[in-house]
This record gives C-alpha cells, structure tokens and sequence, in this order.
C-alpha cells in the first residue's frame, strides 16, 4: 500500500491531481461567494420594495 501511495506521488499524475483539486475549491469559493453576495442583494431589493409599498399603501 505504501508503496503504491510513493509511486502515486512521484509521478505526475499525484501533482496534476493536487492541482485540479486547488482549482476545483477555488472555483466552488467563488461560486459560493457569488451566490451569497446576489443573495444579499436580492433580500436587500425585497425589503426596499416591501418598505416602499408599505409606506405608499399603509394598512387600514
């Protein structure tokens, strides 16, 4: 097993593999970050237009 693990690393197919799996987070982190920032906006859109209709149209 161990050498198996050795052999994995010392070729190229060990760094190619940590590589992709770097890019993979870093596009996943900013996906993520990207839906967590439209997410704001949008709930920052819905409370302004909730405020705006509540103040336009008070309740009876």
């Amino acid at each position: 097993m161990l050498a198996k693990i050795l052999q994995f690393v010392r070729s190229e197919d060990g760094p190619t593999a940590v590589e992709y799996a770097i890019m993979l987070a870093m596009i996943l982190m900013t996906v993520i970050g990207s839906i967590a920032v439209i997410g704001n906006l949008t709930q920052d859109s819905f409370n302004y237009s909730k405020s705006e209709i509540q103040r336009t149209f008070p309740p009876l």
